[in-house]
C-alpha cells in the first residue's frame, strides 16, 4: 500500500515578502514604507513567519533589527525570487494593459511640470492611458508597478532639464527688493524637502556674506508657490517648475543671479524596452517636449 508523504506546510507569501523587504532595507519601518503598510503590520507578519518556522530571523533591539545567520543565508535567494516574481507581474500587466503607462514623480513635478504637458501628450497619443503617482522618493522599480520615474537627481536616466534655482515673488513685492540684502526685510518662504535652497542660492549671489532670512516653511512646494503668487513672500523657484508662472507674469525674478544645482530633472525606466513600447514612446515624447 503506497503511503503519500505529508503535504509541505506552505508559508504565507505576504509574510515572506515582509521578511525580504525588512531584511533588504534594514528595518521594519523602511519595509513598511515600500509595502504600503504599517511597521506594526510588518513586525506581525515576520513574527508569524518565525512562529511557523520555529526559528528567529531577526535580532530585535530597541532601535535596530539585524538578521540572524539563517535570515542572512536565505535573503539573497528570496530577493532574487521576488525580483523574478515582480518582473513576471510587470510583463503580465503590460500584456493585459498594453497602452497604459504608469509614471512615478515628485508631487511638485507632477503639478508644475508633468500635468501641464499631459493634454498635449493625450492629443499626440490618444490611444495611451498615462497614470501618475506622486511620491516624495523615487520608488524601487523592481518592486513597484511603475514604468517611468521622473525626479530631480543624477546618475541615471535621460536628462530632461537642469535644476536651476533663483528667488521668485509676486510683482508687487519685487518693488521692495533692490539687492539680496533686502531679503532680510521680507518673509522668505522655504520648502521642507528642499530646505537648503536658500543656502545654495545665497552662496552664488552673496559669497562670503551672511544674511539672516526668516519666513515660514511648507511641507508642499505647491502650497509655497501658491502663497508666493498671493504675495506672502519670496520663494526659491526651480526654473523647470515655475517657468510658466514667470511667463504669465504671476511671478517675477527680482534678481539676475541664478544657481545651477549639481542635479537634473531626469526620466528613467527599469529596463530597456523596444522603441515602440508604450513606456518608450511616452518617455521619448516627454524628453522632446521638456
Amino acid at each position: 500500500m503506497a503511503v503519500s508523504p505529508p503535504p509541505a506546510q506552505s508559508l504565507p507569501l505576504t509574510a515572506l515578502r515582509a521578511f525580504e523587504a525588512a531584511a533588504r532595507l534594514g528595518g521594519f519601518s523602511a519595509a513598511a514604507q515600500e509595502l504600503g503598510v504599517t511597521p506594526g503590520a510588518v513586525s506581525a507578519q515576520i513574527k508569524s513567519l518565525e512562529d511557523a518556522l520555529q526559528a528567529q530571523l531577526f535580532h530585535r533591539r530597541p532601535k535596530q533589527v539585524t538578521l540572524t545567520p539563517i535570515g542572512a543565508r536565505v535573503l539573497p535567494e528570496f530577493s532574487a525570487a521576488f525580483d523574478q516574481l515582480n518582473a513576471a507581474t510587470r510583463t503580465l500587466r503590460e500584456e493585459a494593459q498594453p497602452c497604459t503607462v504608469h509614471i512615478a514623480t515628485l508631487p511638485a513635478i507632477a503639478q508644475f511640470w508633468l500635468s501641464p504637458r499631459l493634454p498635449a501628450l493625450r492629443a499626440a497619443m490618444p490611444e495611451m492611458v498615462v497614470s501618475v503617482t506622486a511620491t516624495e522618493e523615487p520608488p524601487n522599480l523592481k518592486r513597484t508597478p511603475y514604468d517611468l520615474c521622473l525626479f530631480f537627481g543624477g546618475g541615471q536616466g535621460e536628462v530632461i532639464d537642469q535644476d536651476v534655482i533663483f528667488p521668485v515673488c509676486a510683482p508687487a513685492l519685487a518693488e521692495q527688493l533692490r539687492t539680496p540684502a533686502d531679503l532680510q526685510n521680507v518673509p522668505c518662504l522655504s520648502d521642507a524637502v528642499w530646505v537648503q535652497d536658500w543656502e545654495y542660492w545665497l552662496q552664488a549671489a552673496c559669497p562670503g556674506e551672511t544674511l539672516h532670512l526668516r519666513g515660514p516653511e511648507y511641507s508642499l512646494y505647491s502650497l509655497a508657490v501658491e502663497e508666493t503668487v498671493n504675495g506672502a513672500g519670496v520663494l526659491i523657484g526651480h526654473q523647470a517648475l515655475v517657468a510658466p508662472l514667470l511667463d504669465s507674469g504671476k511671478l517675477v525674478a527680482p534678481f539676475a543671479v541664478k544657481a545651477e544645482l549639481p542635479r537634473e530633472l531626469r526620466l528613467w525606466s527599469l529596463r530597456p524596452s523596444g522603441p515602440r513600447s508604450p513606456a518608450a514612446r511616452v518617455a521619448r515624447w516627454l524628453a522632446e517636449n521638456g
